[in-house]
């Protein structure tokens, strides 16, 4: 099976700008794996909350993470600035699939491209809940 190609900037529907910090890098002299998976998460939910759609102190709702990947393409370390892009792949009735591009700088394609799936569930008893309609609404925005 082929390895595909770098996602580009027009692939995504928002974005987040993020630096990297000096720890980012690890004894390789470049980003540590796991570092993209917390740049995945802070651009996803900085976004809703920026958006007004979580609450994480205190909200009805919450997502929690149920699956999540990432394909590596080219290095990134601090210095860098990530310019974060969002997509949503899939919108279900209590589910959302994020994908996320993670550009070096001023970087066309992307260094890393990850996903994440978020199971939304109510914040008291962590069953699974529809979308507030107020989510679905700025998802939808992202949709592929």
């Amino acid at each position: 099976m082929a390895r595909p190609a770098p996602a580009r900037r027009g692939d995504f529907r928002a974005f987040r700008t993020i630096p990297t910090r000096w720890m980012d890098n690890d004894i390789y002299g470049h980003m540590n794996n796991v570092v993209h998976y917390s740049l995945f998460d802070t651009a996803v939910n900085g976004w809703l909350i920026e958006r007004g759609v979580l609450d994480p102190k205190g909200g009805a709702q919450v997502g929690l993470v149920v699956e999540t990947g990432c394909r590596y393409h080219a290095e990134m370390g601090f210095p860098d600035v990530v310019a974060a892009g969002l997509r949503v792949a899939r919108l279900g009735t209590s589910s959302v699939r994020y994908e996320i591009g993670l550009f070096r700088n001023d970087e066309e394609s992307t260094s890393a491209e990850g996903f994440f799936v978020h199971v939304y569930v109510d914040a008291a008893t962590r069953r699974p809940s529809p979308l507030a309609p107020a989510l679905r609404t700025a998802l939808a925005g992202l949709l592929a």
